[in-house]
């Protein structure tokens, strides 16, 4: 089990680490810091919907890889009783254990997606407030003590970035990640509710969603040599970034 994994290795990691919050179904929601303590921080979220766990393994390569320069907090598996649901059940499982889709969940044009529902199932359920799940709001909590100058966020899959929300957005982020992994920048319509629209919209800082691997791979991606593209992201991002 993928959450086994990470908690594996954050009880073993001898750096800055802390619980950010629990899940639906009480497993912890791991923080880890890598990189310099000193200077502008960044957050990195893995993990948010359930089939896409995979992400939390290259989480795991990031932290171990470090970082050249900067530093911020990773969180590998935003989303564990979704991973669990997808790992034992249902295996095309995005949602938490409420089905509550946890990217649709944050206050940015709540409810207002092309795709939303108040119906609880596997993906696309708004929930009933925003920051409803406690999931989206030990992150919300947490970005909000951090106060970091950028966030990203690892998905799967169709190798694209998306920078932009509401005519916001910093391109030139974009522009550094699809140049070490050869995905494309691209925008986004018909989706609210993300972490990158909140960060964008209310924190007005960048925010960055990079959707790891092939299109024409299938959810959910059990190999991280798959996504391998990835594994440089954060050190070339902190490299030329900020």
């Amino acid at each position: 089990m993928i959450f086994n994994e990470v908690k594996r290795f954050y009880l073993s990691y001898t750096g800055r680490k802390c619980i950010i919050g629990y899940s639906v179904r009480g497993r912890e929601i791991f923080a880890l810091h890598v990189g310099e303590n000193f200077g502008k921080q960044f957050i990195a979220v893995y993990g948010v919907h359930g089939r896409e766990w995979i992400t939390a393994r290259l989480a795991i390569k990031h932290i171990k890889k470090g970082l050249k320069r900067g530093g911020g907090w990773i969180i590998p598996l935003v989303n564990p009783d979704g991973a669990y649901l997808c790992e034992t059940k249902d295996p095309t499982w995005k949602a938490n254990a409420r089905g509550v889709d946890l990217n649709c969940n944050f206050d940015a044009d709540w409810g207002c997606g092309r795709l939303n529902t108040k119906l609880r199932g596997s993906e696309n359920c708004i929930g009933d407030s925003p920051f409803s799940e406690p999931e989206s709001a030990a992150v919300r909590n947490f970005t909000l003590k951090v106060k970091p100058f950028v966030t990203l966020s690892f998905h799967t899959k169709g190798g694209e970035i998306y920078y932009e929300y509401g005519g916001r957005g910093d391109i030139r982020g974009a522009e550094i990640i699809a140049g070490c992994t050869g995905y494309k920048v691209r925008k986004i319509y018909g989706s609210c509710g993300g972490y990158k629209d909140w960060c964008i919209q209310k924190l007005r800082i960048p925010a960055y969603t990079v959707e790891c691997g092939a299109d024409r791979l299938r959810h959910p991606i059990k190999k991280l040599r798959r996504i391998k593209e990835c594994y440089g992201i954060l050190s070339c991002f902190t490299l030329n970034y900020g």
